[in-house]
């Protein structure tokens, strides 16, 4: 007993030894680096961080095929397979319904409508569509609707005419901004304003504005030229011509004037040829033998003697 105890207590210091020294340890310590240390810090189990990390995985892999789908065309592929499907369940556009049509042919309208190379209900290009409709004259505004299974919705905005326009010969309907609405046939002249000249389409809207300073000769005005990219002569009803300044203000000015001293004298009628207030200091009268009667404007109120010839 005696022998053993001194075994026990001699591997006993034989064992302290080397735990004094480093040596013969059964297991080494490990240093923690800065990633593990981190993810103790998160205040997330160790379970959850891999199942988080399971679903990046799965979003990338995700996002992937579905950028491969998009180089390939399979979004696009499936978009026609299903207006293919929809055309032959029945809602294809076989009807179109127009509104807000008083004076333009309809027809232009429905070719347009109805000529598209894809009439699925479910793939018909409306914006594209509504572009075609503002290209027709007449069309000042279009809103383009589905109406299932198969009818097309059309609400046109008309625009309004207001005078007729002559250039190179041919005559044209147009409206206030001078759009060209549709050729006029001599025939079949509207009760409207012949405006003539190069560009006078589009000065109709100064030719409005101008009239409005004179409301009592608007329903006697026949027609207009626009001279020289500059200036109006205005042709009234009972034959006579008005030459107007350049100017907005100054052939403003000068048709109210003409305006008072018609009110006054009655001028127009009386078979003057022409009125020309292209000076502002002189009032020119053409009368039909070819005399000429030029006074001053202040005077101009007082019919010269012989004016009326």
């Amino acid at each position: 007993m005696a022998e053993a105890r001194i075994r026990r207590g001699g591997a006993a210091r034989l064992s302290s030894a080397r735990d004094r020294t480093g040596k013969g340890r059964g297991r080494t310590l490990k240093r923690q680096s800065r990633i593990d240390r981190l993810i103790e810090a998160l205040p997330v189990s160790e379970a959850t961080l891999q199942r988080m990390a399971s679903w990046v995985i799965v979003g990338i892999v995700c996002a992937v095929l579905i950028g491969l789908g998009i180089i390939f065309g399979l979004p696009s592929m499936a978009h026609k397979q299903a207006a293919e499907l929809a055309s032959r369940a029945g809602f294809e556009v076989e009807k179109v319904e127009v509104r807000g049509v008083e004076r333009m042919d309809e027809m232009p309208v429905y070719n347009i409508a109805l000529g598209q190379v894809d009439r699925s209900m479910l793939s018909l290009d409306l914006p594209k569509v509504r572009t075609e409709m503002l290209k027709l004259g007449w069309v000042k505004d279009a809103r383009i609707s589905r109406r299932l299974p198969d009818t097309l919705v059309v609400d046109i905005v008309e625009r309004d005419p207001v005078a007729v326009w002559q250039h190179n010969g041919q005559l044209h309907l147009i409206d206030v901004s001078g759009a060209v609405l549709q050729p006029v046939s001599v025939s079949a002249m509207p009760d409207l304003p012949l405006v003539v000249g190069p560009d006078a389409n589009r000065q109709t809207g100064a030719l409005a504005a101008l009239m409005e300073n004179a409301p009592a000769l608007k329903p006697m005005l026949a027609g207009a030229t626009w001279v020289g990219n500059r200036r109006w002569d205005l042709r009234f009803q009972s034959g006579e011509t008005l030459s107007l300044p350049e100017g907005d203000r100054e052939s403003a000015s000068a048709l109210v004037n003409f305006a008072r001293m018609d009110g006054v004298n009655r001028l127009l009628g009386r078979g003057i040829v022409k009125f020309d207030m292209r000076d502002p200091d002189r009032f020119v009268l053409r009368l039909p033998q070819g005399r000429v009667e030029d006074r001053p404007m202040d005077a101009a109120a007082t019919p010269a003697k012989g004016e009326e010839g």
